[in-house]
Parts: structure tokens; C-alpha cells; sequence
């Protein structure tokens, strides 16, 4: 049964009772109802991992996990836990094996799909030793379903949940395609510590209605505004979602008249090559943000590409993952422009340093209110798509999907 400390006082997804960000039994059932249930988890790039016995480690919410290239060039994920006393199996972030992995504990060992191979002095020394009846193939670490689309390779611990292209539905794999339907590689990563729950900063991520108020660096330079053409895509199941917007220079009327900070910064760029850039798509689509549940997050900003990973860290803290991308197919001078526009998006980024703080301004906003509720009625209460980005509707399709799977 799911938590009963938090009080859901609304069928509607437009009130979310606080105490979800901050209730421990409830971070425990999204450990398995959520990530360790129907629902496919980000885990790395193909490209990441290229050659037999390449791997890297990662987590599916809390639960750490290996990701590995085997022998016959097929991909497999298995829990990065050693079968004998627990410890990792696994302790480098990424590298290769040749062909198995070894506990350093005990050394016990297991291949490159998971299964356990050696146990150490199984047979005794000067007696001692395994039992007789002790068999290998029964103690290998979980294992994942493992799938890939467009290079971003999901891993699940669940056997019911969908292939992985009806769990994404069409619209969203068509957008995936726009930005991934060229081979890429990655030129740059780093981990951000964030202090607040994870589905304050999934929420951050869906909501298009705070990204031209909170940021100041899109207004100001005329990157996004809400009365640029664009719109939400929201997935059937609410769970994923694309925003997207045209820069248009005409569309950036009507934020000075409503005193907005917005349109009183007064900043002016030292170097302004910052924000040069060359086309990448024919639909003059300049800003996509597209979200896969429970916690991937795929972003194209001018010609900053780039994918993150929303992992718990207990209730109060999140990492997050960030690992920026280019076209094999770039020229020098184009690599050059997204790893300077790298800067726009990220920890310290003129446009996203905001979203690392906001939500521990709401953490911190909440901590004496574990009865109260927010608010989210910007666009009424539905969770369809939008051609306005002046709604909240992802925000409240993320609560929908959420709802159904954790039984509330």
C-alpha cells in the first residue's frame, strides 16, 4: 500500500499536497512502485559504451547499477551489487573489462551480462569451501530489461511494462528523432547536487510557464518568450512531455507593460559570438524540451544539446546528471559554438543556474506547511497538449502518470 502520510484532498492534478516532497515512506514507494516498476529509466548513450567489455555505472533512482557492452555486441544492465555480502561490484564510473567484473571484497566475479561466474576457494582450502549443492546460476545480481532508441539506452526491473516505443508514444519519438537522428558525441559532463526532492526539478523541467519570468538571460536576449509560436506536447499517459518555441522577434511584446522583471534588467553581453549560432534543424524550432517519466530529460537551446538524468538522493536531494553532446559530423567551427553555448545551459549557465536554486527555495518555502497544497491551474486542469506554453498542463500530466502508479 502507498503512503497514507501524504493526503491527496483533490481528484484533479491541480492541487499537490506538499508533504509529497518531504514524506520518507512515500520516497520509499517511488523506489518500487516507480523506478523499480513499469517505467523505463535512462542509463547512458550507446556511444558511451561502443566497443565489448565498455561499461559504465549509473542508478535507477537509488539502486546503483552496471551497464555493459558484452561479447556479442548486445547491450545488458544488472545491479551493481555483489551477490555474496552486498558491496559494489563495480566502483569506477566507467572504463572496460575484459571480459568479467570482480568484487574487490571477496572477489567473486561475473561476466559482462551479470551472471556470476567465480566465487573464490568455492572448492576449499585445507577444507572449508562453498556447499556441495551451491549453484552459481542461482545467485547472479538483478538483472534489467534492457532497451535502445535513437542511442539513449533504458533499462527497467520491470517485466510488464511496454516496448519501449509504445511507452513513449509517437509524438514523443518523432521529437526524440529530431534532435538524436543523427549519430552523436559526447564533449562534455559533470553532476550537479541538487537540495530538494526530484519531482521538484521534473516539475521545473515541464513547467514552460516559469522559464521567460525566472530567466533572465532568455528575455533579455530575446531566446523564449510565452508569446513566441510554439507549444506543449503531452504524452497520453501525462508522463512525458515536449515544449517548444521560434524565437520571432515580433512575439516579444506585452512582458514591459506588466512591470515584469523581465524587461528592467538593463544587462548588455560582453562577448556577443555567446549567443552565434548556425542552424541545425529546417522547422525553426530554437528551444525543445523534451521529458521521458520518471526522470530523463532530453534538451536542444540554440545549438546546446544535451541529455540529463534525474536521480534521487534521498527525500530532500537529487543528482543530476548532465552530459552535453555534438554531432559526429560537426565541423570545427560548429563544435566550437556548442561548447561555448554549453555555458548558457547547466549548473552555473546564464539561463538554467536558476532551476539549481529554485527548488530549494520551494524545499525550504514548504517545510512548516506539510498540510498545505500548491496551486497548478495555469491552463485549467487539463493534461492534453497546448499551443500556448502559457499552461501548466505537463506539470499536471507528470502528477497524473505519477498518481496511477503510485496508487493515489
Amino acid at each position: 500500500m502507498p503512503s497514507r502520510n501524504v493526503t491527496w484532498m483533490s481528484p484533479l492534478n491541480t492541487r499537490i499536497p506538499y508533504a509529497v516532497y518531504g514524506d520518507g515512506a512515500t520516497h520509499d514507494d517511488e523506489q518500487r512502485r516507480i523506478f523499480q516498476g513499469p517505467t523505463w529509466n535512462y542509463l547512458c548513450l550507446d556511444c558511451e559504451i561502443p566497443e565489448s567489455g565498455d561499461y559504465r555505472t549509473t542508478h535507477v533512482g537509488e539502486t546503483p547499477v552496471v551497464v555493459a557492452r558484452g561479447q556479442d555486441g548486445e547491450i545488458y544492465a544488472f545491479e551493481n551489487r555483489c551477490s555474496h555480502r552486498g558491496a559494489l561490484i563495480c566502483l569506477e564510473r566507467s572504463g572496460k573489462a575484459a571480459q568479467d567484473f570482480q568484487c574487490v571484497y571477496h572477489a567473486w566475479s561475473y561476466d559482462l551480462q551479470g551472471n556470476l561466474k567465480g566465487v573464490a576457494f568455492e572448492q576449499g582450502v585445507n577444507g572449508g569451501g562453498m556447499p556441495p549443492g551451491f549453484c552459481k546460476e542461482q545467485h547472479h545480481p538483478r538483472k534489467l530489461r534492457v532497451a535502445v532508441f535513437c542511442g539513449l539506452v533504458f533499462g527497467s526491473f520491470s517485466d510488464d511494462v511496454d516496448p519501449i516505443e509504445d511507452y513513449l508514444g509517437d509524438e514523443i519519438c518523432e521529437r526524440i528523432e529530431r534532435v538524436l537522428g543523427r549519430p552523436v558525441e559526447v564533449i562534455g559532463r559533470f553532476t550537479q547536487a541538487l537540495p530538494n526532492n526530484w519531482k521538484l526539478y521534473v516539475e521545473n523541467v515541464k513547467d514552460s510557464y516559469h522559464a521567460s519570468l525566472l530567466h533572465l538571460f532568455f528575455t533579455t536576449f530575446r531566446l523564449n518568450r510565452l508569446s513566441q509560436a510554439g507549444g506543449i506536447i503531452v504524452s497520453d499517459s501525462g508522463g512525458h512531455h515536449v515544449s517548444y518555441s521560434k524565437v520571432d522577434d515580433s512575439s516579444f511584446e506585452g512582458y514591459r507593460e506588466q512591470g515584469l522583471r523581465a524587461e528592467q534588467s538593463g544587462y548588455s553581453l560582453e562577448d556577443p559570438s555567446l549567443l552565434q549560432g548556425f542552424k541545425d534543424h529546417d522547422d525553426g524550432i530554437t528551444l525543445q524540451i523534451l521529458s521521458v517519466f520518471p526522470g530523463f530529460v532530453l534538451q536542444q537551446i540554440q545549438n546546446s544539446i544535451a541529455v540529463r538524468q534525474v536521480l534521487p538522493r534521498g527525500v530532500g536531494d537529487t543528482d543530476l546528471n548532465w552530459t552535453y553532446l555534438g554531432y559526429r559530423s560537426d565541423t570545427p567551427e560548429q563544435r566550437e559554438v556548442r561548447l561555448k553555448q554549453a555555458n548558457l545551459i547547466g549548473a552555473a549557465g546564464f539561463i538554467s543556474m536558476e532551476d539549481g536554486a529554485v527548488g530549494n527555495f520551494v524545499q525550504r518555502g514548504i517545510a512548516g506547511a506539510p498540510d498545505a497544497q500548491s496551486v497548478v491551474e495555469m491552463g485549467g486542469d487539463s493534461t492534453a497538449s497546448s499551443t500556448s506554453r502559457a499552461t501548466e498542463t505537463s506539470v499536471r500530466g507528470f502528477w497524473k502518470h505519477y498518481r496511477a502508479l503510485m496508487g493515489v
